[in-house]
């Protein structure tokens, strides 16, 4: 039986952990042939020794150097990708605008905004010449309402979610699919640095109230498929009932 993603050659940013490796994990079963890159390539290695066909590369998202060197050994190793997740990103530094490290705010931009935009641009080509393509940019709440402590964080994913209706103006008609998809509060290493600054709601969540990291993974590996053509160009949230209902989640309850 054929498998939705088969043929399909992916790159998962920021996959060593989190959703990224979850991602990585479900686009594999999926059929697709997933790369999968951190900055440092021994903490990709340990998850795409999990997953069938699995490589693993270094790639700093904040150095465009490094973005296409990665891309142009994706091409040489295998093939053009057709599927890009930009889940790479940080979310420090924490606090108020005025007692933030002003280099730790531009490292924050340039990793998850600048750094997503260029993976893009650098898979483009790639996309455009095999007439199809699919990106999936990391969003979240936070790009639609501000939360304090988070400025240099709303700012970048706010940014992405200009870069996502971009390019689906600039490339919808050519064959390339792009998805903002924000996945909710999930249990990940950048949740546990939110709780240990205290600042916000979203740091008082308990643990036990978080997502695993494979439920919004299952969503993002259906966004990549032929059945989400109908979401293309949008900003999702994992919240949203259609959106659920199509990728196979039970509807959140209350």
């Amino acid at each position: 039986m054929a498998k939705p993603l088969e043929g399909e050659i992916a790159i998962v940013t920021g996959g060593a952990r989190g959703i990224g490796a979850a991602t990585a994990v479900a686009l594999a079963e999926a059929g697709a042939r997933v790369i999968v890159t951190a900055r440092k390539v021994a903490d990709a290695e340990k998850v795409a020794e999990q997953i069938e066909g699995g490589v693993s590369l270094a790639c700093d998202v904040s150095d465009p150097f490094a973005i296409e060197a990665l891309v142009k050994e994706v091409e040489r190793r295998l093939s053009p990708p057709t599927i890009l997740i930009n889940n790479a990103g940080l979310i420090g530094p924490i606090g108020r605008l005025d007692t933030v490290d002003p280099l730790a705010f531009a490292a924050n931009i340039n990793a998850t905004l600048t750094g997503a935009a260029l993976m893009a641009r650098a898979v483009l080509p790639g996309m455009l010449a095999k007439g199809r393509g699919t990106i999936v940019n990391l969003s979240s709440g936070a790009a639609h309402r501000p939360l304090e402590g988070w400025t240099a964080y709303c700012a970048a994913k706010a940014g992405l979610a200009m870069v996502t209706r971009s390019i689906a103006l600039e490339y919808g008609e050519a064959g390339i699919r792009v998805f903002g998809f924000a996945p909710g509060v999930v249990d990940t290493g950048m949740q546990v640095e939110i709780r240990a600054s205290g600042i916000n709601p979203v740091s008082q969540l308990p643990r036990e109230s978080l997502a695993d990291a494979a439920v919004p993974a299952r969503v993002i590996a259906f966004l990549c498929g032929a059945g989400a053509d109908a979401f293309a160009g949008k900003e999702l949230d994992i919240r949203d009932a259609e959106l659920r209902a199509a990728a196979g989640l039970p509807p959140i309850e209350g």
